[in-house]
């Protein structure tokens, strides 16, 4: 299995999609591509609400990336402890949408408080492991 893969990105337009960017390169190192749009669509939508939401003028995040025996988990972490929520957004609103992808799209999802302060927002996804990353990952032990 990969080793847990983290960044941390500073609070900037840029930001949002540098983390899709650092995911994706992971996933392609991985071999794990074939959800991909789905995993850069829930990091796009978790780093959004961490820069916009979860950390203060010139604050931080983090995006930390594992596998583990068929699952992908991507975590966003923050100082805010402010949940997020999912919300119903009229037809005409701009905002509100993106927790909905993001339960549509992962396999499972989740926040935890992060010690010492803020929060672990999560998401997994049922993966195949390329047999050639596997085997290479085997060979070099």
């Amino acid at each position: 299995m990969p080793k847990p893969v983290s960044r941390g990105f500073s609070q900037h337009d840029a930001s949002v999609p540098q983390a899709r960017t650092f995911v994706h390169r992971l996933l392609s190192e991985w071999q794990m591509l074939d959800r991909a749009d789905e995993v850069l669509l829930c990091v796009s939508e978790l780093a959004t609400n961490a820069a916009k939401h979860g950390t203060s003028a010139g604050g931080r995040y983090l995006v930390k990336v594992s596998a583990d025996e068929g699952r992908l988990r991507v975590e966003v972490h923050d100082l805010s402890r402010r949940r997020p929520r999912v919300q119903n957004p009229e037809e005409c609103d701009a905002n509100g949408r993106g927790l909905l992808l993001v339960d549509a799209l992962a396999d499972e999802w989740g926040v935890e408080p992060r010690v010492p302060r803020g929060k672990v927002v999560w998401t997994e996804f049922k993966i195949e492991m390329r047999e050639q990353y596997a085997a290479a990952q085997a060979a070099q032990c």
